[in-house]
């Protein structure tokens, strides 16, 4: 909400000698946030009002000039120089006289120009500074109008000296979306007398009543009140100060009766409408629309309507999406001259899922989704109908239409002490009686609890907990004590938050990039994943109101996300690319239906239990990502390229920041490549995959060939035991290599464990060095290299007690897969 100074002050009694920051501070203070001030451009030197007195045509030039002499308040007219042709003899002007320098520095002065000499210069919206309208010279009035005379200075009237300060406003502060309720709070924060601009008594029209209509659901509709007006001039322009003031809300000035409508809405937060009353066809019905109906709104999109659309229509069918927009067959027009002027009451949750439904987020659903006050439909037509009758002629014609279903509303009870008790400040029930009171309630204080009604423009408080925020928010925020709770002793990350952060340190510390994305999902990534319909990650949590129709379901991988991620850097012109995310997933394979509780009173313990219930598990998983080259190339050599083994070696990685040992196995699990998979076991229980994805899901995703992936449940991984220090040994080690042929299928793995299993206790670290296929291995084997490291505790070792140890070796693992030393 903008908020200029000079209109506010209309209003509010603001003290002599407040300045802006005082406004701001005072704004800040009644939890109002202060986006931005906004301070128009300087203007210096003579500025002042001129009346144009005559206009001279001057033809021979490649566009359109005119000499015109203007009254500036002096014995004499000036002569100026005009290109612009939206002004006639009679109209109030801006004139630059010679030495006013405006905004960019711009300096006037007289010059000579198309045979003329220009004493000054007559200005625009845009040469000022107070707006982008260009195309044609600011006309502030006609003869007659109530403008000031000739010489006047023009600065306070064109609005060079209004700031205005942005605001923004909270949901349950709509009322601070119109200026009655800004003034309304800046009277209470600055403890000035203030105005009510909706406190006037409207006419009582009479006559038959101006249109019929009837409200089919008068649930979400529980006020429409209508007037009929005719003999409105369709060429009569919005006065300056109007146009100015919209201008400063940043709403764009369009004809007077629509101006008229949106200075109202500003000015009392009731949005109106105004319909072609000649293009209204019978009875006026408001109703929910039926399904297939459509509606063209003003903005020309034709929409397709569902039945929780509602609807103002007439004998052809809708002419507004209620609350929202207007249609386009019942627009005003250049030659509208009868005008139908509506003001209701709208249910705020309907409008919301309207404008949300057809993305039109309008000013008026703004103000109607956040509630609106009533009371002020009426006086709100009598504001419009008198701006209209003074500027375009318009008479008010036939008796008001006001359907008004409305019920009391009920009073809330409130002890005295809870705003005390809840605040930490000692309030006396004096004050917050009349704290309650500033607010607008009506309070009865005959008692304990207080019987409290709050006033119509306040539909958000409906608590006693509202209650005790707005006599805590007027006491003043800054009274409430800051007071530091003291921290326990003792109390450190938990197991399961350090393991947490050692993940995503170990895998940064290796390279790769954190890339945390949304937890939403779709189809089309699933099916891009090539699952089955088998498959459990395709058994989907839905979202009630997804930020997406095309992502409505929580994430049950975190590849979807990771793998987009690393396509989205790829577009983008990144070649190499190493990505980890580790968050929670949400499988859907076993979940029981929520129960939706009351808000009047606390769950019971056996609804809570099925709440809790009915939440899908959340485990934490870790995924990685990587494609182009793993280590650069350069002087120092070619480089290397990212394969399924780096993959598999965060799955390390993770395990060993962990303290969880990882064993590595053949497996076979979409999206990865059924012959370059692998999977991740813990004990006997397979806890995730790393390999090279499938060939159809790297062009699914548009990603290079040989894409590498992890994915892992982290949560499944065991507790870590207690660390203990490894043995170390004064005696030199025996270091041997062994080179092992064996068969394709047999998983490295395998050969790994059959050689710690035959090296016994005197082994002290196995790493496989190289892998060899080709002559003269056989087709279908290929060749094994491992260094191993023997190392006694307590002795060297000898030679003979290394053979031993090495021929026990090659023995297991020739039993338990195949092995046999390569001659």
């Amino acid at each position: 909400m903008r908020v200029p100074i000079g209109w506010l002050a209309e209003y509010v009694d603001v003290p002599a000698g407040t300045s802006v920051e005082d406004l701001d501070t005072a704004f800040v203070r009644l939890g109002l946030e202060v986006e931005e001030i906004h301070r128009p451009e300087e203007v210096t030197g003579p500025l002042v009002i001129g009346k144009v007195l005559g206009i001279e045509e001057l033809t021979g030039f490649k566009k359109p000039i005119r000499y015109t002499q203007v009254d500036v308040g002096e014995a004499e007219p000036r002569g100026i120089v005009c290109g612009a042709s939206n002004f006639v003899v009679g109209d109030t002007v801006v004139v630059a006289l010679p030495g006013a320098v405006l905004p960019g520095g711009f300096e006037i002065a007289a010059r000579t120009t198309y045979d003329r000499v220009s004493d000054g210069m007559i200005c625009s919206v845009r040469e000022l500074g107070i707006g982008d309208d260009h195309a044609g010279i600011l006309v502030l009035g006609h003869d007659g109008a109530d403008v000031p005379p000739p010489g006047t200075p023009a600065g306070q009237v064109a609005g060079l000296d209004d700031v205005v300060i942005e605001l923004a406003v909270t949901p349950d502060r709509g009322y601070c979306l119109s200026m009655r309720g800004i003034a309304r709070e800046m009277g209470t924060g600055l403890a000035a007398p203030w105005r009510d601009p909706g406190a006037v008594t409207p006419p009582v029209w009479s006559g038959e009543p101006a249109w019929q209509v009837t409200v089919a659901d008068p649930d979400r509709c529980d006020r429409f009140s209508m007037i009929a007006m005719e003999g409105l001039d369709p060429t009569a322009p919005s006065p300056w100060w109007l146009r100015r003031r919209l201008a400063q809300a940043s709403v764009r000035s369009i004809s007077l009766a629509v101006d008229v409508t949106n200075y109202v809405m500003l000015e009392l937060g009731q949005p109106m409408h105004a319909f072609d009353r000649d293009a209204v066809t019978g009875p006026i019905t408001v109703r929910l629309a039926r399904e297939g109906e459509k509606l063209t709104t003003l903005d020309g999109a034709q929409r397709k309507l569902t039945a929780d659309d509602l609807l103002i229509t007439d004998e052809t069918g809708p002419i507004g999406l209620a609350a929202v927009m207007g249609g386009a067959s019942t627009e005003i027009g250049d030659g509208t001259t009868a005008v139908l002027l509506e003001a209701a009451h709208w249910e705020p949750t309907g409008v919301a899922r309207t404008a949300r439904r057809h993305r039109l987020p309008s000013e008026a659903a703004k103000r109607f989704e956040r509630g609106v006050d009533p009371e002020m439909t009426v006086v709100a037509l009598a504001r419009a109908a008198e701006l209209l009758a003074e500027y375009g002629g318009a008479r008010v014609v036939g008796a008001l239409v006001d359907v008004d279903t409305r019920v009391p509303r009920p009073a809330i009870a409130l002890d005295a002490a809870t705003p005390a008790r809840v605040a930490g400040v000692p309030y006396t029930a004096a004050q917050v009686v009349e704290l309650l009171g500033a607010v607008g309630c009506d309070v009865d204080s005959s008692g304990n609890p207080l019987a409290v009604t709050p006033p119509s423009w306040r539909p958000d408080l409906t608590d006693p907990a509202d209650l005790v925020e707005e006599v805590v928010r007027l006491a003043g925020y800054d009274e409430i004590p800051s007071v530091l709770p003291t921290a326990p002793p003792g109390r450190g990350l938990t197991d399961v938050q350090r393991r947490r952060r050692g993940v995503g340190r170990a895998l940064a510390e290796a390279g790769y990039v954190e890339s945390p994305s949304y937890p939403f999902v779709g189809t089309a990534a699933l099916d891009a994943l090539g699952l089955t319909d088998g498959d459990p990650r395709r058994e989907v949590v839905l979202v009630r109101n997804p930020l997406s129709e095309e992502e409505p379901a929580l994430r049950t991988t975190l590849l979807p996300g990771l793998l987009a991620t690393l396509a989205r850097n790829l577009s983008r012109g990144q070649r190499d690319l190493a990505l980890f995310e580790h968050g929670a997933v949400f499988p859907g394979s076993s979940r029981t239906a929520a129960p939706l509780p009351g808000v009047d009173r606390r769950p019971d313990d056996a609804t809570l239990a099925a709440l809790l219930g009915a939440v899908p598990e959340q485990p934490w998983h870790v995924a990685v990502a990587l494609t182009g080259s793993r280590e650069p190339r350069g002087w120092w050599g070619p480089g290397r390229p990212g394969v399924w083994a780096d993959a598999v070696q965060a799955a390390r990685l993770v395990a060993a920041a962990s303290g969880v040992e990882l064993t590595v196995r053949a497996g076979a699990e979409a999206p990865w490549h059924p012959g370059r998979c692998a999977g991740l076991v813990v004990g006997d229980r397979v806890i995730g995959h790393a390999g090279e994805l499938h060939p159809r899901v790297c062009a699914a995703l548009e990603l290079p060939a040989r894409t590498a992936a992890m994915e892992l449940d982290l949560d499944a991984l065991p507790a870590a035991g207690v660390p203990v220090g490894p043995p170390i040994s004064s005696f030199p080690p025996v270091l041997l290599d062994l080179a092992l042929v064996v068969g394709d299928d047999v998983p490295a793995a395998e050969v790994d464990a059959a050689l710690r299993e035959g090296a016994g206790e005197l082994l002290e670290s196995l790493r496989l060095f190289d892998v060899y296929t080709g002559a003269p291995v056989p087709a279908g084997s290929r060749s094994l290299g491992y260094a191993l490291t023997l190392r006694a505790p307590d002795r060297t070792l000898t030679g003979e007690e290394a053979a031993t140890v090495r021929e026990s070796a090659v023995a297991a693992a020739g039993r338990r897969t195949g092995a046999v030393l390569r001659g």
